[in-house]
């Protein structure tokens, strides 16, 4: 039995907090009828009835904290960006060779890395030819869209 209260379905907002643990999203948002509730690694929970502009927030039952922001450095125009979010892998399986490293050349088509999305592997090509300058993220580190991962010169 769901606990309730004013119309709120808690059970829904710890269900969706659990989600976003699980997936390594950072924002869930679900809408029904008149009410939209979204949860948000950032700390907060918002509810909203369409026909009213009124929002009310609470902290977002266990939510962990949001990844360490990237660095400054990493706003670089040749630098290739995640799609989606998801979770980087390197390499093809773990224990594998990564697919590119420092100071490799790639060719336009190249896997560069794969993003995971919603139990999908998604391989990352290379949008152009070049040297890999840089490569911005970790194994199996959770990646926001539009994040930069790889630098190409």
């Amino acid at each position: 039995m769901s606990d309730k209260k004013n119309g709120i379905d808690k059970g829904l907002i710890r269900d969706l907090a659990n989600i976003l643990n699980e997936t390594d999203l950072t924002e869930i948002e679900v809408e029904q009828d008149d009410l939209r509730i979204r949860v948000s690694r950032a700390g907060t929970t918002q509810y909203v009835q369409a026909p009213i502009a009124a929002q009310a927030y609470a902290p977002a039952a266990a939510a962990a904290p949001v990844a360490a922001a990237a660095p400054a450095a990493q706003d670089n125009k040749n630098a290739v960006t995640a799609p989606m979010v998801g979770t980087i892998y390197l390499s093809p399986a773990p224990g594998a060779r990564a697919f590119v490293e420092v100071g490799a050349t790639v060719k336009e088509g190249q896997t560069l890395l794969i993003i995971e999305a919603m139990k999908t592997m998604n391989q990352i090509p290379s949008p152009r030819s070049g040297k890999v300058t840089e490569i911005l993220v970790n194994d199996a580190q959770p990646v926001e869209y539009g994040q930069p991962l790889v630098v190409i010169e």
